[in-house]
C-alpha cells in the first residue's frame, strides 16, 4: 500500500520548484565537501567566511538553474539530455562564481567572498557528479518500485525505426499506465542484437511461445508507419497464435496536434486487416458538385445512407433532405446533425414506395442530386418475402428514378451490391433488375445522368456479420458461421459513401462503378481473429458453430457477372463495369409489368418474372430452384 501511494506521487511528478530546491541544497553541500577536500579532508578552514559565501552560491545556483531549466525534466525519465542540462547548469553557475569572485578580488569590495580557484574547480566536478547521479538513483528507485507492484505491463515494439523510437518513448512518459518495454523486434537484420536505451533489439524469429512466457509479454505494439495490410495480417496471425494482444501506433497524420501520446496506441480492429489498401479519395469535384445544391437522400438512416448523409453535410450544400421509414434511427441521425451545427437540412419520415408522397418531396423541394440507398438488404428474409423485396428494391427505385427524370434531377446515384452479380438469391436478383432500369432510364433520357455503384459487404452496417460476431462473443458465443469456405469481400462504411460521392461526379450516366476490393475474406478467419482481438481463445473460451448455407446464399461472392469486364477511370482503385447490352423496350416493359403482377402477393410468379428479366439468376439452396428446372425444361 505504502509503494503505491509513494508511486501515484511520483507518477505526478515532482514539482519543478521541489526539484530545483533540492538541487540548490545538493550545491550547497557540494561547496562544503570542495572546501573540506581542500583542506586536507577536514573542516580546518575559515568557516565565518564559508557561512558568508554559502549563500551567495546557493542564490547564484538556483538563478543558473532555473535559467537552463535543469529543473524540468521529468526526474524517473532521465536521460542523457537531462544529465547535459545539469551540466549546462553547474558550467553557468560556476562561471558566475569565478567571474564574481575575480571582479571581488580586483576591487576589494567583500574581503570575506575571496573564494580560492582550486574550491570553485572542485566544486564544480563534484557538484555534477552528485546531481547527474542523484537523478539515476532516483531513476533506478521508481524502476525498483514499479517493479513489485502487479499494475505492470510488459510489452514489446515492432519496428526500431523512428516511430519504435516515438513510441517508446510515449510509454515512458505515461503516468496512468505502468508499461515495462521488455524488447524491440525489427526485420532489419542490422539491427537485431543492437541496444536502444539499454533495450535489446529481437529478430522476429526469436519471438516464440517459450519466449513470450518466459519473459511474461502482455502485449506488443506494431509501430510501423504506412504498413501494408498483408504484412500487418501476417504479423497479427503471428502475435494472436503466441496469445499476445496486438496494438497498433496510428499513423503520424492522426496524431494529436502532431504529437504522439501512449493513450493513442489502439488495439487493431478487424477493419485493419482487410488484406487491401484501403480507398483514399481527395476529388475537388466532389466539392464543387455539392455546393450550392440541394441533395436528397434516401434511405437515410441506414448504415450507407446515414454516412452518406454526415459527408454531405461537410460541404456547403444549399440543402439536405434524409428520408427514411425508420423513424427512431432517423432521429437519431437528425440529432446527430443538429449537435454538429448543420442546420439546412430536412429529415422526413416517408417510404420511397409511395409515389404521392415521393413527389410531393421532389415537387417542394426540388432536388438538384438524388442518392438512393432505400432497400431491403437481407438475403435470408428476403428469400422468405420476394413480395416486398420487389416493392422496396424495384418500385421504390423505379419510383425515385422516375420522379428524378420528370423534375430534371442532374444526378441519380444507385447504391447497389455484388449479390447483384449471378444472383442466387431475390435480394440481389431484385437489386440486378433495379440496375438495369436505372440502365434503361439512362439510355432513353439526356437530362439526368444516371450512376450506379456496386459495394461488397460493409464492415459495421446493420445486420453484417461483424456486429453479430461481437454480440456473440459478449454473450459467451459460440460465433456462428454458415460454411468454413465462405468468403466475402470487405470495405469500410466511410469507404463505401467515398465512393458514393465520388462516382456522382463521374462519367456521362449510365455507367455502374466498382472498385479494387483486394482479396476476398474467409468469415471463418475473421471470428477467429475477432475472438483473439477480443482478449479469448479459440476453441477454449469460445467456439465457432458451423450452420449450414441460409436459402440463396452463396459461397463466393462476385464483382463482375458473366459477360461482363471492366474499364479504368482516373482513380486506380475504381473502374467501370462493361456491361453486356440489353433490349431497352422489352426489359422496361418486363419490369413494370412485374411491379403490377407483384401487387397480386404471388410470391412464385414474381421470383418467375424475375428470373425471365435476369437469365443468369440461378436459385441456391432455395425453395425458389424448382422454378430453374421448369425454365430449363
Amino acid at each position: 500500500m505504502i509503494r503505491k501511494l509513494l508511486l501515484r506521487s511520483l507518477d505526478k511528478h515532482a514539482s519543478h520548484w521541489i526539484v530545483l530546491f533540492i538541487d540548490v541544497f545538493l550545491v550547497c553541500i557540494s561547496f562544503l565537501l570542495a572546501y573540506s577536500i581542500r583542506f586536507n579532508a577536514s573542516l580546518n578552514f575559515n568557516t565565518e567566511h564559508f557561512v558568508f559565501q554559502l549563500p551567495f552560491v546557493g542564490g547564484i545556483s538556483l538563478i543558473c538553474f532555473w535559467i537552463v531549466g535543469s529543473n524540468r525534466g521529468i526526474i524517473r525519465h532521465t536521460g542523457m539530455r537531462d544529465a547535459f542540462n545539469v551540466f549546462l547548469g553547474v558550467t553557468m553557475t560556476s562561471f558566475c562564481i569565478l567571474f564574481l569572485v575575480a571582479i571581488n578580488s580586483a576591487f576589494k569590495i567583500i574581503p570575506s567572498f575571496t573564494i580560492p580557484k582550486t574550491i570553485i574547480l572542485i566544486h564544480y566536478f563534484i557538484t555534477v557528479f552528485i546531481l547527474v547521479v542523484s537523478r539515476f538513483i532516483f531513476k533506478s528507485f521508481y524502476e525498483i518500485i514499479s517493479s513489485e507492484l502487479d499494475v505492470i505491463t510488459n510489452v514489446m515494439i515492432y519496428g526500431a525505426g523512428d516511430s519504435g523510437l516515438i513510441t517508446y518513448g510515449a510509454l515512458n512518459r505515461d503516468t496512468q499506465n505502468s508499461y515495462e518495454v521488455v524488447g524491440f523486434i525489427d526485420d532489419d537484420t542490422n539491427k537485431i542484437g543492437k541496444k536502444i536505451d539499454r533495450v535489446k533489439i529481437y529478430d522476429r524469429d526469436e519471438i516464440t511461445k517459450e519466449f513470450v512466457e518466459s519473459k511474461k509479454i502482455n502485449e506488443v505494439i506494431i509501430s510501423i508507419q504506412n504498413i501494408k495490410s498483408e504484412r500487418l495480417l501476417y504479423i497479427t496471425d503471428k502475435l494472436l497464435a503466441l496469445g499476445v494482444s496486438p496494438k497498433i501506433v496510428p499513423p503520424f497524420s492522426k496524431w494529436i496536434g502532431g504529437d504522439f501520446d501512449a493513450n493513442q496506441i489502439k488495439q487493431v480492429k478487424i477493419e485493419d486487416l482487410l488484406d487491401r489498401k484501403p480507398i483514399s479519395i481527395d476529388n475537388p469535384i466532389i466539392k464543387r458538385d455539392v455546393n450550392g445544391k440541394v441533395i436528397l437522400v434516401t434511405g437515410a438512416a441506414g448504415s450507407i445512407g446515414s454516412e452518406i448523409s454526415r459527408q454531405v453535410s461537410n460541404y456547403n450544400h444549399e440543402h439536405l433532405i434524409i428520408i427514411d421509414q425508420a423513424e427512431s434511427p432517423l432521429y437519431e441521425l437528425q440529432q446527430e446533425l443538429i449537435r454538429d451545427g448543420i442546420v439546412n437540412f430536412t429529415s422526413i419520415v416517408a417510404d420511397v414506395r409511395d409515389e404521392v408522397r415521393m413527389e410531393g418531396i421532389f415537387k417542394k423541394f426540388k432536388p438538384n442530386k438524388v442518392y438512393h440507398a432505400a432497400a431491403y438488404k437481407h438475403v435470408p428474409l428476403m428469400e422468405t418475402s420476394p413480395y416486398e423485396a420487389v416493392k422496396i428494391n424495384i418500385g421504390g427505385t423505379k419510383t425515385i428514378a422516375d420522379l428524378s427524370v420528370k423534375y430534371n434531377v442532374e444526378r441519380f446515384v444507385m447504391i447497389s451490391t455484388d449479390k447483384a452479380v449471378n444472383p442466387t438469391n431475390v435480394m440481389g436478383a431484385t437489386k440486378r433488375v433495379a440496375e438495369m432500369y436505372i440502365s434503361c432510364l439512362s439510355k432513353q433520357n439526356h437530362t439526368t445522368k444516371f450512376t450506379t455503384t456496386r459495394f461488397g459487404n460493409v464492415l459495421g452496417s446493420n445486420g453484417s456479420v461483424i456486429p453479430l460476431f461481437k454480440k456473440q462473443i459478449e454473450n459467451g458465443g459460440p460465433l456462428t458461421v454458415t460454411h468454413r469456405e465462405i468468403t466475402r469481400f470487405f470495405m469500410t462504411i466511410p469507404e463505401a459513401c467515398q465512393l458514393v460521392l465520388e462516382a456522382g461526379t463521374m462519367g456521362n450516366g449510365g455507367e455502374i462503378y466498382i472498385f479494387d476490393m483486394g482479396k476476398s475474406v474467409k468469415i471463418y478467419d475473421i471470428a477467429k481473429r475477432m475472438i483473439h482481438l477480443s482478449g479469448f481463445k479459440y476453441p477454449e473460451d469460445i467456439d465457432i458453430k458451423i450452420t449450414g448455407l441460409r436459402p440463396g446464399e452463396k459461397l463466393y461472392e462476385e464483382l463482375l457477372a458473366c459477360g461482363e469486364n471492366t474499364t479504368p477511370t482516373y482513380h486506380e482503385k475504381i473502374m467501370i463495369a462493361r456491361t453486356q447490352n440489353i433490349d431497352i423496350d422489352y426489359i422496361q416493359e418486363k419490369i413494370v409489368n412485374l411491379c403490377i403482377i407483384n401487387k397480386n402477393y404471388n410470391n412464385k410468379i414474381s421470383v418467375k418474372l424475375i428470373k425471365e428479366i435476369v437469365p443468369e439468376f440461378k436459385s441456391n439452396n432455395s425453395i425458389y430452384e424448382e422454378l430453374d428446372k421448369q425454365i430449363s425444361n
